[in-house]
């Protein structure tokens, strides 16, 4: 998906900007980049960060760079941060974005005069430049970036950096957060909140949906107020987010531990260790064995000193072994036991299913399996969370096509996402024989949703019933 992070100073920038970009490294895994600006004018460095982490690449870049503004992010696509220059004079540019409508706002440009876009690797247009070219097409600054909020299907949140300050809009339906941090002579603008407290910041305030301010190094002035409505992504609580996260004021890691809490006084099941899927399931393991009282174990551990992140390959075949050799066996803990083990999700199913053999393979006599999530019957139209070209990838779509023998409409799938439906437990249990757990029980909705903590309406639930 991609994070940012930006700051404006008295003093000089790098520092605070090197490490507060470094802290959003578990949202992607392509590429990072830095800008900033100083005496000299501005100064950029992209690295691919596939094989290495941020600090590693950028280590260089932190020794020779200086300025009293800076902006970066990790990027799980698109190179960036972009310097442009334009009527509006020189600015960076770099944005967490996911543009439905990038064919029709490409011709619509073209149509209007605009003469070119430069060719990604991949042979897309970088979304990054595109947002830069409608931030363009507006007489000022302030009405330009609002024009590209308005202007794409989908969800944009904008970083924009010229020698007045940083220009900070949040999606305008707030999809994505971004948060202002403040300390002695500077501020920063930070898609996680707790990126920048180890750096001396404290909260000063989350923009709201659409809201548009500018940031320098002495106040933080909005410039357009922000929308009323809201639809934040739900699944920042319950994957994307890290666990020292918090967003609407609302803790990842407290809504992992509700989560699993709600999960155990639904089930029926008496396993002998509960455990959690690294790293996004342990906190709702510990939630769910806190209110069951059946022990917390850690039966297999991520090997970190090497892969620290998250990277994976593209190919998926090579993404499938490699969260394959991520995980180790403690076999003491496994042989003969009843396991109930919770993940973030199901997505494709295919690492769950091969983690749940890696199991019985050293002993395990009983696999329950609990995702922290209702089915994922959507693939999201408004974050980059899987760029699976079809809603076939999901093994509950795969298994609706099968039960319903290709017949799938928009009402049958809505049957399928009520968990009191005939239905839904017909899904439930082809999937769990495809991928031979003993038993198979997702969170429900309306129980995750009151674990989160803030007004459901607020929040996008589109991957699992279609509805923002």
């Amino acid at each position: 998906m991609g994070g940012f992070f930006g700051v404006a100073s008295k003093q000089d920038c790098v520092f605070d900007l090197f490490f507060g970009i470094d802290y959003h490294s578990h949202l992607g895994t392509r590429r990072g980049g830095m800008a900033v600006y100083g005496k000299d004018g501005f100064n950029r460095s992209i690295h691919n960060i596939e094989n290495a982490p941020f600090r590693t690449k950028f280590d260089k870049d932190m020794q020779e760079m200086s300025g009293h503004l800076g902006i970066g992010c990790i990027s799980d696509y698109e190179p960036q941060p972009l310097i442009v220059r334009s009527h509006h004079g020189t600015y960076a540019l770099t944005t967490i974005s996911k543009i439905n409508n990038q064919e029709q706002l490409t011709q619509k440009l073209f149509d209007s005069g605009h003469s070119h876009f430069l060719e990604m690797s991949g042979g897309d247009i970088n979304a990054t430049e595109l947002i830069a070219a409608l931030i363009n097409q507006k007489a000022n600054i302030i009405d330009g970036i609002h024009h590209a909020l308005e202007e794409i299907d989908g969800s944009v949140s904008i970083l924009l950096m010229n020698q007045a300050g940083i220009y900070a809009a949040r999606d305008k339906h707030g999809r994505t957060p971004v948060a202002i941090g403040k300390k002695d002579d500077a501020y920063c603008v930070s898609f996680e909140n707790y990126a920048y407290k180890n750096l001396g910041y404290s909260d000063y305030k989350e923009l709201g949906p659409g809201e548009i301010v500018v940031v320098t190094d002495k106040n933080c002035v909005t410039l357009m107020n922000p929308n009323e409505e809201m639809k934040i992504c739900t699944f920042l609580w319950v994957y994307y987010g890290y666990p020292a996260s918090s967003y609407e004021g609302n803790s990842v890691e407290n809504m992992r531990y509700r989560c699993g809490r709600m999960m155990a006084q639904r089930d029926n099941v008496k396993p002998d260790i509960v455990a959690g899927v690294p790293d996004s399931g342990i906190a709702h393991a510990i939630g769910y064995a806190n209110e069951s009282g059946v022990p917390f174990s850690r039966p297999f551990i991520k090997y970190t000193p090497t892969w620290s992140r998250s990277f994976m390959p593209t190919i998926q075949s090579q993404r499938n072994q490699i969260a394959k050799m991520k995980l180790l066996a403690v076999e003491e803990l496994i042989r003969d036991k009843s396991l109930l083990l919770i993940d973030d999700s199901i997505v494709r199913g295919t690492q769950l299913r091969e983690t749940t053999e890696f199991l019985y393979d050293s002993g395990a006599k009983e696999v329950h399996i609990r995702p922290a999530c209702p089915p994922l019957l959507y693939g999201c139209k408004y974050l980059n969370f899987s760029r699976s070209s079809s809603e076939m990838d999901l093994i509950t779509r795969r298994v609706i096509d099968r039960l319903e023998n290709g017949k799938v409409t928009e009402e049958v799938l809505q049957e399928y996402a009520n968990p009191d439906s005939t239905k839904y437990e017909q899904m439930v249990e082809e999937i769990r024989k495809e991928m031979n757990f003993t038993s198979l029980a997702f969170a429900r909705l309306d129980d995750m949703l009151e674990s989160v903590g803030i007004d459901k309406c607020k929040l996008c639930t589109y991957c699992w019933n279609g509805k923002e």
